[in-house]
């Protein structure tokens, strides 16, 4: 086994905490990686690649400048050789927060930042030539963590023995369209630990992507600072974020459908913000921007199956005891309704899923949107009710979905 010759430059970064009821949780985040420099005097040691390299797969939406955006965007290559180091362009936010993996191992986690080099895989990576020896070809996946943050890829670099491998794509392809419910905001580790997440990786044979924003209404309205609805912005390849504004300004690149893998079930949860009185959306324009949504989702993917999720919206206490809210009630279910009826009444592509009864008060944290638990439990019932409906097929074999969630009571005698 060759031993690069690499100048290491340790970047200093700050490093969050993660409460558990209040809590110090213990190593939250396994894995921070240093920057290197790649010079000429060590650069016979790395071969690069630049980031429209064929053999990368992009998951989520990224732009034409490699930049990404939503919830829980990602890469994902095969590999060979020993090392791996990913170069970050000038857009990446300062020490966003990105979790990567080799294969079936655990999710690890580290900063990163703009114009720098990351080596993310040594000979001494947990997984590393586990198993199989450095000729053969092993997976890398990075997920970015948080909604409001990104990346700019710049590049990749293998050991000059090493190289790319493309690895294909699951045939089935799930999308989620969403707020801050579907983004993770609050979860523990945000977008790998939201429901949306839950679902996608949960099936472990599907690709998918979170197109989910906090704060955003479905109306095309000013909602929480952003500036446009999903019936304006699921259309573009950026979200509604300021980094958004800055880079694309008020033209944002329309998102090419046609050059990438078409939905077999999308998912939509909107509907939290527009029902709040400030963002002043009534009923009437409730229904007629989820009526248009769903024409523009069909309209781009014909044989897409269509999921109209219920809004829990909260739980109040009444007398002794607590009760779901809810949000347009009647407006959603009227939406399923009408693709159900008249010119449609046949095509048999847009369902209700009810969450009444799936989450309970104490599945909601103080700010308002779902625990880990919560989050597990809705993907749970997501994962059933798409296996039935739709023939997916649970491909997970046991690597980890969602990080740390290993509670469990190690006292006998209590």
């Amino acid at each position: 086994m060759r031993v690069l010759a690499i100048l290491l430059a340790l970047v200093s970064v700050t490093v969050a905490e993660i409460l558990q009821n209040g809590q110090l949780r213990a190593n939250p985040y396994p894995g921070q990686v240093g920057a290197i420099a790649i010079t000429a005097s060590n650069s016979s040691a790395w071969k690069a690649h630049p980031p429209n390299a064929t053999e990368l797969s992009y998951k989520g939406r990224w732009d034409s400048k490699y930049i990404s955006w939503w919830s829980a965007p990602g890469l994902k290559f095969g590999f060979t050789g020993d090392n791996v180091a990913i170069s970050f362009g000038n857009y990446t936010d300062a020490g966003v927060l990105v979790a990567y993996r080799v294969d079936g191992q655990d999710w690890q986690f580290s900063n990163v930042t703009a114009n720098a080099t990351y080596l993310f895989i040594t000979p001494s990576t947990t997984g590393v030539n586990l198993t199989t020896p450095a000729s053969a070809v092993q997976t890398f996946e990075m997920r970015v963590t948080n909604w409001a943050y990104g990346v700019q890829l710049a590049g990749v670099w293998t050991s000059s023995s090493g190289g790319l491998v493309k690895i294909p794509d699951h045939p089935m392809n799930i999308e989620v369209i969403g707020d801050s419910l579907s983004a993770g905001q609050y979860a523990t580790y945000e977008g790998l630990s939201s429901y949306s997440w839950g679902l996608g990786e949960g099936f472990g044979n599907v690709e998918f992507s979170i197109t989910a924003y906090p704060g955003i209404c479905l109306h095309d309205a000013r909602c929480y600072g952003n500036l446009r609805g999903q019936t304006y912005q699921w259309l573009h390849t950026s979200d509604t974020s300021g980094r958004a504004i800055e880079i694309w300004g008020d033209n944002p690149e329309l998102w090419n459908f046609t050059a990438h893998q078409q939905a077999n079930v999308v998912v939509i949860n909107l509907g939290t913000n527009d029902n709040n009185t400030s963002n002043n959306v009534t009923n009437a324009e409730f229904y007629q921007a989820y009526i248009l949504l769903i024409d523009e989702v069909h309209s781009v993917w014909p044989k897409a199956q269509i999921i109209l999720i219920s809004l829990w919206n909260g739980f109040g206490a009444v007398g002794n005891t607590y009760e779901q809210g809810g949000a347009f009630i009647t407006e959603i279910y009227q939406v399923y309704q009408y693709f159900n009826s008249g010119k449609y009444a046949n095509e048999n592509f847009v369902y209700y899923f009810n969450t009444t009864g799936i989450l309970q008060h104490n599945d909601i944290n103080p700010q308002y949107h779902p625990t880990d638990v919560g989050h597990v439990k809705l993907a749970s019932h997501l994962l059933q009710y798409i296996k039935m409906n739709f023939n997916f097929t649970f491909g997970a074999t046991g690597p980890e979905v969602q990080h740390d969630t290993l509670y469990w009571n190690d006292q006998q005698d209590y």
